[in-house]
């Protein structure tokens, strides 16, 4: 669909005439005029007779034919025509998710490894999974929360998935704080899914440690999310051996993710990780949700400024060509 982005500016299309018509000084200089007395001015007269005066008529109108086109063309080019690619609304089945990822300082203990036995953190693990999960989402709404001393949202809810794993791989430990405010993080994500459709609020809590930070209790924040339809899956993140129970308290978590109709799994290898996620693909349901492709803008105000550069061109070449006649 053709349209201008400022089609007021039609209003500028007269103004040449008005200011000829109404500029004062063009009729004071007329007025003002010497009278001059010429002697011979019957030899004059009789040597305009001989002239052609058809040419010099045509030149002036051709003249005023281009610098009409000008000024049109200038006009035009400012009001800003466009293409608009036509305006789609599509209804996808999805759902909004939260992800909250904890970052406190236990996050950097490396008892995860790789299938090639490399040594990782838990952090770079819970991103090592991550990845290829958020990658699946097509379709659905991801949002992403980081929390410590605070939970911050990193990421409001957005189809563009790409966004959301750029911004957790670069998320880094301690870079909102060292502690684990696990009802703050629970908190943030009921205020940013409660308006969402019901049945699609999703929360998947990442964590390896106990609550010991913020003002808000997880249990409590727990009751909010369930108030609001909100299931929480929570995942306590450690490491194979004695060391993942260290700082890891998982009957909060079971308690969580019980009262909001979620489920609780404990990771304690990459693959276990990988399998927790499997297990919420199979088992969340998708519901229908709006979402709105963006209309395409194509600018066309270069072709008009084009035709105004090449009537001035041709002006210009018109004064030379009268000039050497």
């Amino acid at each position: 669909m053709f349209t201008f982005q400022w089609p007021w500016l039609a209003l500028l299309l007269p103004l040449p005439l008005i200011v000829w018509r109404f500029w004062p000084a063009q009729s004071r200089r007329t007025e003002q005029l010497p009278q001059l007395r010429l002697p011979a001015i019957e030899r004059i007269q009789q040597a305009f007779a001989q002239l052609d005066f058809s040419k010099t008529r045509r030149r002036l109108q051709w003249r005023g034919f281009f610098l009409t086109l000008c000024w049109i063309s200038l006009v035009i080019a400012l009001m800003y025509p466009q293409w608009l690619d036509k305006h789609i609304e599509v209804t996808q089945t999805g759902y909004d998710l939260m992800l909250a990822v904890d970052l406190s300082g236990s996050m950097e203990t490396p008892d995860f490894f790789t299938r090639r036995k490399q040594q990782i953190n838990r952090l770079d693990a819970v991103k090592w999974v991550l990845g290829p999960f958020i990658e699946r989402r097509v379709g659905d709404r991801i949002g992403l929360i980081l929390f410590a001393d605070q939970a911050y949202l990193q990421t409001p809810l957005t189809l563009d998935n790409v966004a959301v794993q750029t911004l957790l791989q670069k998320a880094v430990i301690g870079m909102a704080g060292r502690e684990t405010a696990i009802g703050e993080a629970i908190g943030l994500a009921v205020k940013k899914l409660r308006e969402r459709p019901e049945g699609s609020r999703v929360l998947i809590l990442l964590t390896d440690g106990d609550n010991n930070a913020g003002n808000l209790e997880p249990l409590r924040a727990a009751q909010l999310a369930k108030q609001y339809d909100i299931r929480i899956y929570t995942i306590g993140v450690g490491g194979q051996g004695n060391m993942f129970r260290r700082g890891l308290n998982e009957k909060p978590l079971k308690q969580i993710a019980k009262l909001t109709g979620g489920a609780y799994f404990p990771a304690s290898d990459l693959s276990a990780l990988a399998n927790v996620y499997d297990h919420i693909d199979s088992t969340l349901q998708k519901t229908e949700a709006e979402s709105r492709i963006y209309v395409q803008r194509t600018p066309l105000y270069q072709w008009p400024l084009g035709v105004a550069m090449l009537a001035l061109l041709i002006l210009q070449l018109l004064r030379i060509y009268v000039r050497g006649s």
